[in-house]
């Protein structure tokens, strides 16, 4: 979806990660960088994250 926070990069190692692309780096949760993820896992967050971002978007206009 266009205006998403989050996406899966795949790493040299053949993991995946999250990226929060306005930042340019990987998305935390808690401190803990979403690095070294299963294809499914990080899928799983993305759809997650974007959809609470979305919401907290929507809340504050």
């Amino acid at each position: 979806m266009t205006g998403d926070r989050y996406t899966k990069r795949k790493e040299e190692d053949g993991t995946w990660s999250v990226v929060d692309i306005f930042a340019g780096i990987p998305a935390a949760i808690n401190g803990v960088p979403l690095i070294r993820l299963h294809l499914e896992e990080v899928s799983d967050l993305v759809n997650l994250l974007n959809a609470m971002d979305r919401k907290r978007r929507s809340s504050t206009q």
